[in-house]
């Protein structure tokens, strides 16, 4: 998603590429995830500093012509069938009226937009205080490794190297203690936690918040919508907190593209929440119950809790999907309205993300002078910034070895094209699992829409209509 609107590069280049998870019973013996698993072009993390996010993003932004006010701040709303109005109080104390066709609340945990619509978090309000800290440190943790710490009493201390010598530091704390966040109270409970592994050297950054694990109900409201944590929030164990967040964004904004220039119609926009609910409630499961298993406090529960993890991961299986989990890359929308389930047997699935071509894949096709596999997710960085162009899906083409249709490489529909995978060697039709090849239909996003064989044209025609309202399916 990040490559696809043109700020991968200088992200990566911000910070460390983390390609393993360590959790550390308490006096226990440690145990790693390797990243290597992942089927992804990327099967690792970028540690970074939030204030390098920002800085990027924004000036993404801004060479698109936008700017973000910081010191405004939404006071009212309204919308009807033609959109949505605002209040906006600027920094000078003026109130500035505004309109859309529609409105994103991304506007975090405590989300004006979020209590204007009258919805509300709904989940576990019992609370979880954390101590925070961006640090240099004097320390030996593998720079490309992300760790956790189980404490015996108070909870998990989560350490994530970055750049040089800067540290990520996030400590649970009792809920009971309300001292303000120093230095001081971060190393001792990193000592306390990590057997005096890293000393601070500076503090660049420290304070203290309470999370709580709840969700909206509804992730649309007519022509407003809510993302990243003013939809969902949760513990920060597992990190997947903001990545959640640019996930949603990144799911809206393409469908919004399509609303706004009349390429698709606005049913389109309630697969929203169809796809992303569900992602936001495994998320706060999967981080809630990391947390509980971080925190038990009877020695019988932590030694059970500390064999069964042992003996889970070192099977395989079990290894590669806590790697997918942690790096997110097995999210899939099965059965959203957004896409048309089944027309092909394949081991992909509509719904699913496309996989990568693998580098032999790419070998094999930039060899082909005629024909050309471009990364399907590559016309959304026109899409989202507002330019939109014509193409809103497209269609992968793979003939396997015995010749490529004759359809291949021209106009798909009124808004994509097709194209064209030359795979003498059937590495495409392997790698897509086509066993006699097909059609692939791919959303600006990356995600399989729909799948035909080489002569089947209803299936294509299905998400034709699920993109202008028309009935997809009796």
């Amino acid at each position: 998603m990040l490559e696809a609107i043109g700020v991968l590069d200088e992200l990566i280049d911000s910070g460390v590429r983390t390609t393993a998870l360590e959790m550390n019973p308490a006096g226990g013996k440690p145990f790693r995830i390797e990243f290597g698993s992942v089927d992804s072009a990327f099967p690792y993390s970028i540690m970074t500093a939030q204030k390098e996010t920002e800085r990027i993003l924004t000036g993404a932004l801004a060479r698109h012509g936008v700017t973000v006010e910081r010191e405004s701040e939404l006071t009212g709303l309204t919308q009807d069938e033609s959109g949505v109005r605002v209040l906006i109080r600027l920094s000078d104390g003026s109130v500035q009226t505004a309109t859309a066709p529609y409105l994103v609340g991304a506007d975090g945990a405590r989300s004006a937009v979020r209590h204007l619509l009258g919805t509300a978090l709904e989940g576990d309000f019992h609370g979880e205080r954390f101590l925070v800290g961006d640090v240099d440190a004097e320390h030996g943790f593998d720079p490309h490794t992300m760790y956790t710490f189980f404490s015996p009493h108070d909870g998990l201390l989560m350490v994530f190297p970055m750049k040089g010598n800067r540290v990520r530091l996030i400590a649970q704390v009792s809920n009971t203690e309300d001292a303000p966040a120093t230095e001081q109270w971060l190393q001792r409970v990193t000592d306390e936690r990590s057997g005096a592994r890293l000393s601070i050297t500076y503090a660049r950054w420290l304070t203290t918040f309470d999370i709580r694990h709840a969700q909206v109900p509804q992730y649309r409201h007519g022509r407003v919508f809510l993302a990243g944590a003013a939809a969902h929030v949760h513990s920060p164990a597992g990190a997947q907190g903001m990545n959640t967040g640019i996930q949603d964004a990144f799911n809206l904004g393409w469908k919004l593209a399509l609303c706004v220039t009349g390429a698709a119609g606005s049913k389109l926009l309630d697969s929203y929440h169809a796809e992303r609910h569900p992602v936001g409630a495994h998320v706060i499961s999967f981080t809630t119950k990391m947390t509980k298993a971080a925190t038990l406090s009877h020695p019988v529960a932590q030694r059970i809790r500390d064999g069964a993890m042992h003996a889970a991961t070192v099977l395989a299986p079990v290894q590669h999907a806590i790697a997918q989990t942690a790096e997110e890359t097995g999210i899939e929308y099965h059965g959203s309205p957004a896409v048309v389930p089944g027309g092909l047997k394949s081991k992909l699935v509509p719904g699913d993300h496309l996989p990568d071509a693998l580098p032999e894949l790419r070998t094999a096709l930039a060899a082909e002078t005629s024909h050309v596999l471009v990364t399907v997710a590559a016309p959304v960085a026109a899409e989202l910034t507002g330019a939109l162009g014509a193409v809103t899906r497209q269609l992968l083409v793979a003939a396997g070895t015995t010749g490529i249709p004759a359809e291949s490489g021209t106009a798909y529909g009124s808004h994509g094209y097709a194209i064209t995978i030359a795979d003498p060697q059937g590495l495409a039709v392997t790698r897509f699992g086509l066993a006699r090849g097909g059609r692939i239909l791919v959303r600006p996003d990356g995600y399989v829409a729909a799948l035909a064989s080489l002569t089947d044209d209803v299936s294509l025609h299905a998400y034709e209509a699920v993109l202008t309202d028309w009935p997809a399916r009796s």
